[in-house]
């Protein structure tokens, strides 16, 4: 598996793009970045692996006057393979699903993939009927994609290209699966006002 960026550095590129999306994040993701950039709009509830992609679709239909954003792992989508499809069929444009693809299932131990090599998410989307769809190596790209995401219709898939981050960050289980974070999370939708054109 040929990876050019730390997740941890990914993470903070996005982090300077973030302006109060609703994140949907997973795992080892989830850890690093409720630690980089904490916010209540953070998703964390997602639980079974293989469904963050679902669960931010019915954000994304049920607040169209928000952008989410897609936090996976390669593991983790390769569980619910059909999320995509069901993703372009609905096609919300305020929606972009961001695949960490490491090559194992990191938060289980570090376990491999069943494959040797790299799986091409951003063709599998475009398969699907996703015509945004890239597959990102380096930070550069990323900001440059992030730019001109701006302007494009959804919804998106984006396959970065990472490897485990150089510094250990909290393994904050006992956060991800509490009420006190679910809670949370619902009174920060809830104060974020819909859209006149939402409402109507």
């Amino acid at each position: 598996m040929n990876a050019s960026m730390p997740r941890d550095e990914c993470l903070r590129a996005l982090s300077k793009h973030y302006t109060g999306q609703v994140v949907v994040a997973v795992y080892t993701t989830c850890f690093e970045w409720l630690a980089i950039r904490p916010d209540a709009l953070t998703y964390v509830s997602v639980g079974a692996m293989g469904q963050a992609g679902s669960h931010a679709l019915g954000l994304a239909l049920g607040r169209p006057d928000l952008e989410i954003w897609v936090f996976d792992g390669d593991g983790s989508l390769l569980m619910n393979l059909g999320c995509l499809v069901t993703l372009a069929g609905a096609a919300p444009r305020n929606l972009t699903h961001f695949i960490f693809q490491n090559g194992t299932y990191e938060a289980n131990g570090q376990m491999p993939l069943p494959v040797a090599h790299s799986i091409d998410f951003a063709d599998m989307a475009r398969a699907s009927g996703i015509q945004q769809a890239a597959t990102i190596h380096q930070i550069d790209g990323l900001n440059d994609w992030m730019s001109r995401r701006r302007l494009s219709d959804g919804p998106a898939v984006v396959d970065l290209r990472v490897h485990a981050s150089g510094v250990s960050y909290p393994q904050r289980y006992d956060f991800i699966h509490s009420a006190q974070a679910r809670e949370s999370f619902r009174t920060a939708l809830a104060a974020r006002p819909r859209s006149r054109s939402d409402a109507e």
